[in-house]
């Protein structure tokens, strides 16, 4: 049997012009694409890396819900940032966020080609795994 496919959009500009999705969920897994903490109704993205990392989670949950799952049931993220300072920066709110689900976590420095972005996420869940 084939697994189905749900792509799951956000309405970010970004996902037409570039053809992607915020997730896509095959079976019971959901593959989350790396997201910024760019408030997408107000095309914003705040000066401070802490806030824009919540952004990215807010950004993150909805596509989470939409395929029925949660954070709980995250499994893996990839944390890409500027500079090794802005991971010291966001590391306690991870830990915060993350503290109980424990996923895997790669930290990547990275360069953004949106302008202020110092924060961007992916992420792996698979549904009910975390319940």
């Amino acid at each position: 049997m084939t697994a189905k496919r749900q792509n799951i959009s956000s309405g970010s500009k970004f996902e037409e012009a570039f053809g992607y999705s915020r997730a896509v969920k095959v079976g019971e897994t959901v593959y989350i694409s790396g997201t910024i903490g760019m408030n997408f109704a107000t095309g914003e993205v705040s000066a401070d890396p802490v806030e824009q990392l919540r952004q990215v989670i807010r950004n993150i949950e909805p596509a989470l819900k939409e395929a029925g799952s949660s954070l709980k049931d995250v499994v893996q993220i990839t944390t890409y940032v500027t500079a090794p300072e802005v991971f010291q920066a966001i590391g306690p709110e991870l830990g915060k966020i993350f503290g109980d689900i424990r996923p895997t976590n790669a930290a990547l420095v990275v360069a953004f080609p949106v302008p202020d972005v110092t924060v961007e996420i992916s992420a792996t869940a698979v549904i009910g795994c975390g319940s």
